[in-house]
């Protein structure tokens, strides 16, 4: 990796780092776990569209073994991870298909991380039926954050760009 790239790559790994901080700090929904924002989202999101898949997939896992042993811990790690990959590969799947711009790509990917999350709690907990009653609330909650989090993304690549 040259350097240029390298230092490209730290900066939003650091960011992907900071944004989901700082989110933590100010929950959107206090009471219901699994609604946040997504902020950090809008650095993968850039990362699928610049930088490719590769690229993408290794930011996702930095950023969720960083912010697990900074913040969350071996739990928040597990679901970060399950939520993340699943993510991930919903959003490098939509991106290939011709009519779904940016935010149809958040969109999706944040309805499979919240998939991800809830399967991982049914795992952990046994509580199948009780969390698919949640899951409702939580794919509304996608739509919203997904298309807010597209819609920033969809600037911060017009913008921004590969400068």
């Amino acid at each position: 990796m040259k350097a240029k790239a390298l230092a490209r790559f730290a900066i939003l790994t650091a960011a992907a780092l900071v944004l989901g901080y700082i989110e933590s700090l100010f929950p959107l929904f206090a009471g219901m776990p699994g609604i946040k924002l997504g902020l950090s989202n809008t650095v993968l999101l850039y990362a699928i569209y610049i930088l490719g898949g590769r690229a993408a997939a290794a930011l996702m896992v930095l950023k969720v073994l960083l912010s697990g042993l900074l913040f969350s811990g071996l739990s928040g790690m597990l679901y970060s991870l399950a939520g993340g990959v699943l993510s991930l590969a919903a959003m490098l799947f939509a991106r290939r298909i011709k009519n779904i711009g940016t935010v149809g790509v958040s969109v999706l990917g944040a309805v499979a991380h919240n998939a991800a999350q809830i399967a991982v709690a049914c795992l952990v907990t046994g509580q199948t039926v009780l969390l698919f009653t949640y899951f409702p609330f939580l794919l509304l909650s996608a739509a919203v954050t997904g298309t807010l989090t597209g819609i920033a993304a969809k600037y911060v690549i017009k913008y921004i760009g590969k400068k």
